[in-house]
């Protein structure tokens, strides 16, 4: 069975962001994560924790595609794109079927993680009308499309 590391790695390259493993010489935001000419660099020497993975990639997901291949160091938008990402983190967790405490851990988000958790829990989504105008995914059922994807489910993972 893979570890989350292993799965959030897998996740990352099958939905097409570019991951490669290696060593971070730099301090970087989330430690064992940088962001180098649009591809997630991974230190497992010093990566603390893995749902950080998921934060980061949530960023870059929700970038241009001309954005996220030139984005390098950390990848920080106005507050829609990070809450379009702490979104998107959720989704993939639930995709993933990983605990919500890996992303949202007691170290991150200033102290509200445990907020996000509960919110997000209850279904009180922030972040999601963003991913929608991007295209990847519903805020709500669309009886002329029922199939469609609806938050947190994804109709794909990366802006086109």
């Amino acid at each position: 069975m893979p570890d989350a590391t292993d799965s959030i790695i897998a996740f990352l390259a099958q939905i097409g962001l570019r991951v490669r493993e290696g060593t971070i010489a730099t301090t970087t935001f989330l430690p064992g994560i940088d962001v180098m000419n649009g591809t997630l660099v991974i230190d497992r020497a010093q990566l603390r924790y893995p749902g950080d993975l998921l934060n980061e990639a949530g960023h870059l997901a929700v970038l241009e595609p001309s954005h996220r291949a030139a984005a390098s160091g950390t990848v920080e938008g106005g507050g829609a794109e990070e809450m379009a990402a702490i979104a998107w983190s959720w989704a993939a967790l639930v995709h993933l079927n990983l605990p919500p405490e890996i992303v949202f851990h007691a170290e991150g988000y200033h102290g509200g993680s445990a907020g996000i958790i509960d919110n997000f829990s209850a279904g009180h989504f922030f972040g999601v009308p963003w991913l929608a105008w991007c295209g990847l995914t519903r805020e709500r059922p669309d009886p002329a499309s029922p199939d469609a994807a609806v938050f947190p489910r994804m109709q794909r993972w990366l802006r086109e």
